[in-house]
């Protein structure tokens, strides 16, 4: 296997190939910081890359190795979205108006050193993370590797696009509104959104008033089940814990489902949102797969409050970005359609927002009443492949979030609700971009997510299949 080839391992992979000895730390990271120097001039997946400090962290990797130490992520390279701290840098959330620094590493960054991984750099977002595309008036469009004309989806859009070209082995994002699953859509690798409360986001005690979970962006199933495993359990202060799960993930990745009752939807979340030609036949495609595979898939189309959710969700969304804006330390250097945003979220009255906020409690006990007959629910991850770059440019504030509404209209509820839901990827749509479906879960349930979605992998492994270019 040559460095290239190794690259696109996946994190779960270069993990053994490292605990044997087949390669270096030194020699991995070094790899992945030539193709991040090769290729991200015209990708843009990196805020900021940490060339000097990943390589001792390599080499102390190796040392360690030396010395017959161990850890779960010893050596491999790993990318963090840049609204994780990280000590001494600022927070930036895809700003140019950030420059107070963090006085100390985030839960996920301190989780991820203490595995032994190299951070190997920040990943870029959109301003504040508002958006389903990774673009901004002072940073440009970060890309998609499958297709540069075309976004990688947001908010996690830096981190997905490096995963997907195989510049690190795996990344970490965070979702609120879907922005671990849209990317991961978009650039054909796996976003699994976890439970509320699964990984901690301290020093914040939740994100968006409690819609904001983090988590992994990986090549494979495993490569996901690795890093979270890392990562899971609350901290001190949390807002919200998950009970711990029932298996690890790793195992959880590597054990065959049971015969599963599996839901499935084309009904979009609220009015207006059409469902493409490609976005429905994959997701066909894998119901009649998991019936191949033994399970059991009923059409449901459940309706999820179709008018009353949405509205509660937009609310929501709207003082979090008022509640974002606030906090940058230079209001004046945010682009002008977030500066309009943050206005329509300040606008609202407290007590419209606490009622938003308090109606998740009772759509989570109205989409729990899916789950207490069937195991998962299989439904689009987006209505029709990637965005064009720009493509939303021309357009007002109001429009641009209507068309994002439209466009993302599977994913925002389970973030309402809490419970994991995971863009596993597809195929691939008439314009060659990849595809992907979502796969939602019950209540603090990922393990039975991520063994199905390791089934479907098994049955139709999507990483052999590179961007071209890259490999």
């Amino acid at each position: 296997m040559d460095l290239t080839e190794v690259c696109f391992a996946g994190a779960a992979r270069q993990a053994e190939l490292l605990r044997a000895g087949e390669i270096s730390s030194r020699a991995l990271v070094g790899e992945c910081l030539r193709r991040i120097h090769r290729h991200d001039r015209d990708l843009n997946a990196f805020r900021t890359v940490f060339e000097p400090e990943a390589v001792a962290a390599a080499e102390q990797a190796d040392l360690r190795r030396e010395r017959g130490e161990d850890a779960p992520l010893l050596g491999v390279p790993i990318a963090v979205k840049e609204d994780l701290a990280v000590a001494g840098l600022p927070t930036t959330r895809g700003t140019d108006a950030v420059r107070t620094p963090a006085p100390a590493d985030s839960a996920v960054v301190r989780r991820l050193r203490e595995a032994g991984a190299v951070i190997v750099g920040r990943t870029r977002m959109p301003e504040l993370g508002l958006w389903p595309h990774t673009e901004s008036s002072w940073a440009g469009a970060t890309r998609n590797p499958w297709s540069h004309r075309h976004s990688p989806g947001g908010s996690s859009g830096g981190s997905a696009a490096a995963v997907a070209a195989g510049l690190v082995g795996g990344a970490v994002g965070t979702d609120g509104a879907g922005s671990i699953r849209i990317p991961a859509a978009c650039t054909g690798v796996f976003g699994l959104k976890p439970q509320r409360g699964r990984v901690s986001l301290a020093p914040d005690p939740e994100g968006w008033d409690g819609l904001v979970v983090a988590g992994p962006i990986t090549r494979h199933v495993r490569d996901w089940a690795l890093i979270a495993d890392v990562l899971r359990g609350a901290e001190p202060g949390d807002r919200h814990a998950a009970p711990p799960p029932r298996v690890s993930f790793t195992e959880a990745a590597g054990t065959e489902p049971a015969r599963l009752r599996v839901a499935l939807s084309l009904r979009p979340w609220g009015p207006g949102g059409r469902v493409s030609d490609d976005a429905r036949d994959v997701v066909l495609d894998t119901a009649r797969l998991l019936e191949d595979l033994g399970h059991e898939v009923v059409r449901v189309d459940p309706a999820f409050d179709d008018v009353a959710g949405p509205v509660s969700f937009a609310v929501r969304y709207l003082h979090s970005a008022a509640v974002g804006a606030s906090e940058v330390d230079e209001p004046a250097h945010l682009d002008r359609r977030t500066r309009r945003i943050a206005a329509l979220g300040r606008a609202l009255p407290a007590g419209v927002v606490r009622a938003a906020v308090a109606n998740g409690d009772r759509l989570h006990r109205h989409t729990e009443r899916v789950f207490d007959r069937y195991d998962l629910l299989l439904t689009p991850a987006l209505t029709r492949p990637a965005l064009r770059i720009g493509q939303w440019g021309p357009t007002s504030a109001v429009r641009a979030l209507l068309a994002a509404a439209r466009y993302t209209t599977f994913l925002p509820l389970w973030n309402v609700v809490g419970n994991p839901a995971a863009a596993v990827p597809s195929g691939f749509g008439r314009e060659g971009l990849p595809l992907a479906v979502q796969l939602v879960g019950r209540e603090h349930d990922e393990v039975t997510v991520l063994s199905a979605a390791a089934a479907l992998e098994r049955a139709r492994p999507w990483a052999d299949r590179l961007p071209p270019g890259y490999a």
